[in-house]
């Protein structure tokens, strides 16, 4: 996952490294995001007596990561806008990084909903509110998707 000790590697790189380096930072946030999910997953398996202390190292390691992961994004983004004048560039992943933010909450609330289904599975507004979630969460994706293409374009417009 995350490597605190990569974060500096960039100091003196250019941007074209720089833009690799946030994709390579997306894909641990999406996999990182994947690993929320299935400790989760494992976590609603052990209910209804759940195992609270595992599921709290889980959150406890994905918080870290995604901290790490948005603090290089962060650096990069400042270091593009400032050190090679693409505006543009941080722009986006501005906006991608308030969109990561959506999503890792709404994630939290997702799971919450998931539990509160299996535990009370006759109750019609938990069912709802699962639903309207995972929607929210698509609607959210899509618009994660949105943003990475134009910094995909705009990042590549003058390679």
């Amino acid at each position: 996952m995350y490597d605190a000790d990569a974060i500096q590697w960039w100091a003196t790189t250019d941007s074209k490294s720089l833009v690799q380096r946030f994709y390579v930072l997306q894909a641990e946030r999406v996999e990182a995001f994947k690993l929320f999910d299935e400790g989760h997953e494992a976590y609603l398996r052990t209910g209804p007596h759940y195992d609270f202390e595992h599921y709290k190292q889980l959150v406890h390691e994905i918080t870290k990561a995604f901290s790490g992961i948005s603090k290089e994004v962060l650096e990069i983004k400042e270091q593009l806008h400032q050190d090679f004048d693409r505006p543009d560039l941080s722009e986006h992943m501005e906006k991608l990084q308030i969109k990561e933010k959506e999503k890792l909450e709404l994630t939290a609330k997702l799971q919450l909903a998931k539990q509160n289904v299996q535990d009370h599975p006759e109750n019609e507004d938990f069912q709802e509110k699962l639903q309207q979630l995972k929607k929210d969460v698509i609607k959210n994706k899509a618009a994660l998707a949105d943003i990475l293409q134009d910094f995909k374009y705009d990042s590549e417009e003058t390679e």
